[in-house]
């Protein structure tokens, strides 16, 4: 398939994403944590959204990501609204040459998408050496709880007029793993057929503590974990699990 079309459906495909929520985040942690300043990192960028949004509140913003038509349709809506975001095509576990930064987040559970222990916990080493100290680093996951009772071998389907999908998620390899299987029909206008996309997404999440003696063992001080944006102890069908760490001096 062509994964350059695909980028630029993702933004319709995602429209109840909680943007909103973790740009209010981003500002109250900042603020609480007396971040000095407003350099920022946005690791697995996708689209942009995020970075955008973040630029808009006076960040300067660095996106990254995997996807070289996902940073393309990012670099684009970045130009189209005047704002100079400079995006990059990197792997976040092998992430170089950078200078440090006040805040870096990996948002919308894309740490998931990680096959392996490593490379989360390489990921977490090179964004603790990317970090100024007391640096901010911000991220979040699905729980255990909406990996197995949510997604597991469940089908979700939308039967739009211009864009409809089907999607199966099944086991995966890993333990707290899952398979999604998503095939994307979209109406092209011209010939008045549909055009079908295929995709095959993995996720893989982890224990709470798990990720809290990665954190430690990288040299991040854990300050707060919540569940769904949610102050206090995330409860046990929290679905979005979200860290908030300092890089220790």
């Amino acid at each position: 398939m062509s994964y350059g079309k695909f980028a630029y459906l993702y933004d319709r495909l995602m429209e109840d994403v909680p943007y909103e929520s973790w740009i209010k985040l981003v500002n109250e942690k900042h603020a609480e944590f007396n971040v000095s300043g407003k350099q920022l990192l946005d690791l697995a960028c996708g689209t942009g959204q995020l970075s955008i949004r973040l630029s808009e509140q006076g960040y300067s913003v660095t996106g990254v990501d995997l996807s070289e038509d996902m940073l393309a349709v990012a670099q684009s809506k970045a130009e189209q609204k005047g704002l100079q975001i400079p995006f990059y095509l990197q792997n976040m576990a092998e992430l170089e040459g950078f200078s440090e930064f006040d805040i870096i987040g990996i948002f919308c559970d894309s740490l998931n998408y990680l096959e392996t222990e490593s490379d989360v916990k390489n990921t977490f080493r090179r964004v603790h050496s990317y970090l100024k100290n007391d640096g901010l680093f911000i991220f979040d996951v699905h729980s255990i709880y909406k990996i197995m009772q949510i997604f597991m071998n469940q089908t979700f389907a939308e039967n739009d007029e211009e864009i409809s999908y089907i999607w199966h998620s099944f086991q995966g390899e890993y333990p707290n793993s899952v398979e999604h299987d998503l095939s994307f029909f979209v109406l092209d206008a011209e010939t008045g057929k549909y055009d079908r996309y295929d995709e095959l997404h993995l996720q893989r999440t982890y224990p709470i503590d798990q990720y809290k003696s990665w954190l430690e063992e990288s040299g991040f001080d854990l300050f707060d974990v919540l569940g769904d944006f949610k102050e206090g102890s995330p409860d046990t069908q929290a679905e979005r699990i979200i860290f908030i760490a300092k890089k220790k001096h």
